[in-house]
C-alpha cells in the first residue's frame, strides 16, 4: 500500500505546475528578451553585421546566412531556461507577426522594445504602477503614430521608389529593378520572385491577368514552341464542376456554336478522361472550332470561390457553383464570360481584355480594397492583395540570380521583404529614414510631458522619448561609430538631419535619398510600444512539467 501511494504522489508531483512570481518573473522574462534582441540588433542599418545559423548537427553543411530580423527570430525555437524561454518566445512572436504584416522594421522594433521594457522594469521595481504605466505608454504611442502620419510624403516615379527600396535591401541593382517594377505594377500589382537562370537580375512583365490553373491535358497545347495555347474572342464557362460524362458538355457546345463563337474555354475542378477526349475530338481543326479545359484556380474552397467570382466579373460571365444547384444543361449564352484573348499553359491561365462591365469591376475592386484595409491576418491580406492585383492587371516576374544557391536564396528573401515594404510606401508614403523621423516625434511627446502631472504618465513619456533614440543609436553603433558623439552632431545640425553611415557624416536624410516606409514605421512603433507595455504587466509565469496533450498539439 505504501508503494502505491508513493507512486501516485510521484505522478502528481511530475504534473504539478511551477509558478514563478516577481521579481523572478521580470528577471527571467528580461533575459529571454535580451537574447532575441541581441541576435536581431546587429542587422539594423545599411552596414549590418550578419547572423549565421547552423542548419543541422552535421558540420558538412554551410550555415544559413541571415540579415533579416524577422527570419532570425523565427529560426530560434527554444533557449535554455524555462523563464528565459518564455520571454524569448514572446519577443519572437511579436517580431514574426511584424515581419508578416509589414515585411520590414523588425530590428527597429526589437531595439525600441528593449529600451522601453528595460526602463519600464526599472521604474516599476522602484514603486511605479505597471497598469497605469502601460496605459500611458499606449497613449504616447498614439501621439507618435499621429505625428508620423502627419509628416509622411508620397512617392513619385521609379527613382524615388528605388531610393526607398535601397534603404530596405541595401542592394543597389536590386533596388533599381524593384523601383522600375513597382512604378509599373503599382501597390497591388502581382510580383512573383523566382530563382534566376543566371547571375544577373531579370524581369518579365505579363500582359493581362493570370491565375494558377493550367490545361487538363498536354494534348490541348497547340503552340509547342511556347508550350501554351492562345485563343481569341473566346467564350468562357466558369464552374467548379466535376465533369464525368461528355454528354454534359453538349448543351454548352451547341450554345456556343449557334452564337458563331469559335473558341471555348471550360474552367472546371475535374474532367474525366472521356470528357477530355471529347473536347480534343471537337478541336481537330482549331481554325473552325477549338475547346480547351483548365483546372479551377486555387486549392481551398474559399479561395476557389473568390477566384471564380473575380473571373466572372472580369469577363462578364456567371460563376456556376455546384453547391448552388447549377447544371450545364441550363447554361445560356449570358452565363458565359468573354475575353478578347486568353492563353493557357501547363500551370497558368491568362486573360487579356476581359469583356465584363467596367463599372461592376471598379465596384468589385473597391470592395476588395475595403476588405484589405480591415483585414488583420497577414494571410488574408496577402490573398486579398493578390486578387486586387490580378484584377488591376499589373503583373511581373523577377528572376533573382547569384553565384551560389545560398546567395540566390538570401537575395530572394531581401527582394520579398523589399516588395512588402514598397507596397506600404506607395499606399501611405515615406518618411526621412535612418531613425530621423522617430527623433522628430520627441517634441510632440515633450509637449504632452510638460502638461502631465501624474507620475506614471510623466514616466511613460520620458521612457518613450528615450526609446525613440534607440534606432539611430543602433544604426550608428553597428557601422562602427560612437553613438554618443554622433547624437551630439545630429542635435547641433537640426531637424531632418541624421547620420549617413555610408559616407560617415551628418546629412539631410531626405536630400540624401534615405527614406523609410511610413506604414512600416507606424506598424513598427505599434508593435514595439504595445508589446513592451503588455510585457510590463506580466507578473506571474506558470510552467507545466508535462503539458496536456491538447496543448502539445496546438
Amino acid at each position: 500500500m505504501r508503494f502505491y501511494f508513493q507512486e501516485v504522489f510521484s505522478l502528481m508531483k511530475s504534473r504539478t505546475q511551477r509558478v514563478v512570481l516577481q521579481p523572478a518573473t521580470y528577471q527571467g522574462f528580461q533575459k529571454g528578451i535580451d537574447q532575441i534582441v541581441s541576435a536581431v540588433r546587429p542587422t539594423l542599418g545599411p552596414l549590418p553585421r550578419i547572423v549565421a545559423l547552423e542548419k543541422t548537427a552535421s558540420s558538412n553543411q554551410m550555415p544559413e546566412i541571415l540579415d533579416d530580423g524577422g527570419t532570425i527570430a523565427r529560426r530560434i525555437i527554444e533557449i535554455a531556461g524555462r523563464d528565459e524561454d518564455m520571454g524569448a518566445m514572446y519577443m519572437r512572436h511579436l517580431l514574426w507577426r511584424l515581419h508578416q504584416r509589414a515585411g520590414d522594421g523588425t530590428a527597429t522594433a526589437a531595439v525600441m522594445f528593449k529600451s522601453i521594457f528595460d526602463l519600464g522594469v526599472r521604474y516599476i521595481t522602484a514603486g511605479g504602477n505597471a497598469m497605469q504605466l502601460r496605459r500611458h505608454l499606449e497613449k504616447g504611442m498614439r501621439v507618435i503614430v499621429d505625428e508620423l502620419a502627419a509628416k509622411a510624403i508620397h512617392l513619385e516615379g521609379k527613382e524615388q521608389l528605388a531610393q526607398i527600396a535601397e534603404s530596405i535591401c541595401y542592394d543597389p541593382p536590386l533596388a533599381r529593378m524593384m523601383g522600375e517594377i513597382f512604378d509599373i505594377i503599382g501597390e497591388y500589382g502581382r510580383l512573383e520572385i523566382r530563382s534566376g537562370r543566371s547571375r544577373e537580375l531579370e524581369r518579365e512583365y505579363v500582359e493581362g491577368m493570370y491565375w494558377k490553373g493550367g490545361v487538363v491535358s498536354r494534348q490541348m497545347i497547340t503552340d509547342h514552341r511556347k508550350l501554351r495555347t492562345e485563343m481569341e474572342n473566346a467564350a468562357i464557362l466558369i464552374t467548379d464542376f466535376d465533369i464525368e460524362d461528355p454528354r454534359e458538355l453538349m448543351p454548352v457546345m451547341q450554345t456556343v456554336v449557334q452564337a458563331e463563337i469559335r473558341s471555348l474555354l471550360i474552367i472546371a475542378s475535374k474532367l474525366s478522361d472521356s470528357a477530355i477526349a471529347f473536347l480534343l475530338a471537337t478541336s481537330k481543326d482549331p481554325a473552325k472550332f477549338q475547346a480547351i479545359a483548365v483546372k479551377s484556380p486555387e486549392m481551398t474552397t474559399t479561395a476557389r470561390v473568390g477566384a471564380l467570382e473575380d473571373l466572372a466579373i472580369l469577363t462578364g460571365g456567371r460563376p456556376l457553383a455546384k453547391v448552388a444547384g447549377y447544371t450545364l444543361g441550363r447554361v445560356t449564352l449570358d452565363d458565359l464570360g468573354r475575353a478578347r484573348r486568353l492563353w493557357a499553359d501547363r500551370t497558368y491561365l491568362g486573360i487579356v481584355g476581359g469583356r465584363g462591365d467596367p463599372r461592376a469591376l471598379r465596384e468589385h475592386i473597391a470592395t476588395l480594397r475595403a476588405a484589405f484595409k480591415h483585414a488583420d491576418e497577414p494571410q488574408d491580406r496577402n490573398k486579398l492583395r493578390e486578387r486586387i492585383g490580378k484584377l488591376l492587371g499589373g503583373s511581373a516576374t523577377l528572376w533573382v540570380g547569384g553565384a551560389t544557391e545560398l546567395e540566390i536564396q538570401a537575395r530572394k528573401e531581401r527582394a520579398q521583404r523589399t516588395a512588402d515594404a514598397l507596397r506600404g510606401a506607395i499606399a501611405d508614403g515615406v518618411l526621412p529614414g535612418g531613425g530621423v523621423s522617430l527623433l522628430a516625434c520627441r517634441p510632440a511627446l515633450q509637449d504632452v510631458l510638460d502638461q502631465a502631472t501624474d507620475p506614471d504618465e510623466r514616466a511613460a513619456y520620458r521612457i518613450l522619448i528615450k526609446a525613440l533614440e534607440a534606432s539611430i543609436r543602433t544604426i550608428v553603433a553597428n557601422a562602427g561609430y560612437d553613438d554618443s558623439e554622433v547624437m551630439a552632431e545630429i542635435k547641433q545640425a537640426g531637424t531632418g538631419y541624421g547620420f549617413d553611415v555610408r559616407v560617415g557624416q551628418v546629412a539631410d536624410m531626405a536630400q540624401a535619398g534615405i527614406f523609410d516606409s511610413a506604414s512600416v514605421l507606424r506598424e513598427t512603433i505599434h508593435t514595439a510600444i504595445a508589446g513592451a507595455a503588455l510585457a510590463l504587466t506580466v507578473d506571474v509565469l506558470v510552467h507545466r512539467k508535462e503539458p496536456p496533450k491538447a496543448m502539445e498539439t496546438a
